[in-house]
């Protein structure tokens, strides 16, 4: 067989591939493709909405109005959120998925290869207070712009990988661990990076630096199917400076059993990840 006809039935074969799969695509009602949508987040333990859900060419969805729930409540609302089959991957043999959504101004980026487990997220813009998730489990005021990276491969206790942010113009109020409070703060920046490996979440350093708090957050726990239910091996430290400790008084009073040297608070914090408490 000469070269050219091989490569002409290469092409041929890439073309009857790609047909294939586009009529299967158009033949697959966008119900089914949400349903599909549905079931692998509820095996998670969450639930999905959108108030439009539909297909998006080539070979991909797209929906508006997204609601992702745990079971406290919303966690996650997009505006828009698109995930598309690459076709270049998929000639080279290889399932990729990308995706993008939208949060208010805020972009995620990212990239899902389910063969190999591996996903990449990048975070830009994101404004904290357009994040269900304070609200409804940590029932908190949440201020702050997100950026972050996250990089994993595999799932579960298998997964490995990394997780980095940064919150420029943070703000907390009503944040509670248990039924303990923690003393309401502005910070300059909110820095984190957590390392999974191991069968394990390692809090590298987590830090929020504020002009009269500084918080530092280290820790690990252990990688759990479903996540929520990992216990948690963490400690607190709070170091706030004289005028915050006077305006908050009653705050840090309820802390004083965490009091190790003045101005230096320490607190062990175990539960679950769903759940976290003060030992």
């Amino acid at each position: 067989m000469t070269p050219r006809r091989v490569l002409l039935t290469a092409g041929g074969v890439v073309a009857a591939t790609a047909l294939t799969l586009f009529f299967t695509y158009l033949l697959i009602p966008s119900r089914e493709l949400e349903g599909v949508v549905t079931r692998l987040l509820a095996r998670e333990g969450y639930t999905f909405r959108a108030a439009r859900f539909g297909k998006a060419f080539p070979f991909g969805v797209s929906a508006g109005g997204v609601t992702i729930a745990g079971a406290r409540g919303d966690l996650l609302r997009l505006d828009r959120a698109t995930a598309r089959l690459s076709l270049l991957s998929l000639l080279a043999g290889r399932v990729t998925v990308p995706f993008a959504a939208e949060i208010g101004a805020g972009r995620i980026r990212g990239e899902v290869s389910p063969r190999s487990g591996a996903s990449r997220v990048t975070i830009t813009g994101v404004r904290l207070q357009d994040v269900p998730f304070f609200r409804s489990v940590a029932d908190a005021d949440a201020k702050g712009l997100l950026t972050a990276e996250i990089t994993v491969r595999g799932s579960g206790p298998a997964a490995a990988g990394s997780l980095k942010l940064e919150v420029k113009g943070a703000d907390l109020r009503g944040v509670k661990i248990g039924e303990t409070p923690l003393p309401d703060a502005g910070y300059d920046t909110v820095r984190g990076m957590i390392r999974l490996g191991g069968g394990r979440a390692a809090i590298d350093s987590f830090t929020l630096q504020g002009s009269e708090l500084y918080v530092r957050l280290k820790g690990e726990f252990p990688l759990t199917t479903p996540v929520g239910a990992a216990p948690l091996n963490l400690t607190l430290e709070l170091m706030p400076k004289p005028g915050l400790l006077d305006r908050q008084k009653l705050v840090f009073a309820l802390l004083t059993k965490y009091l190790v040297t003045p101005g230096h608070y320490q607190m062990p914090i175990r539960g679950v990840l769903a759940k976290p408490l003060l030992q």
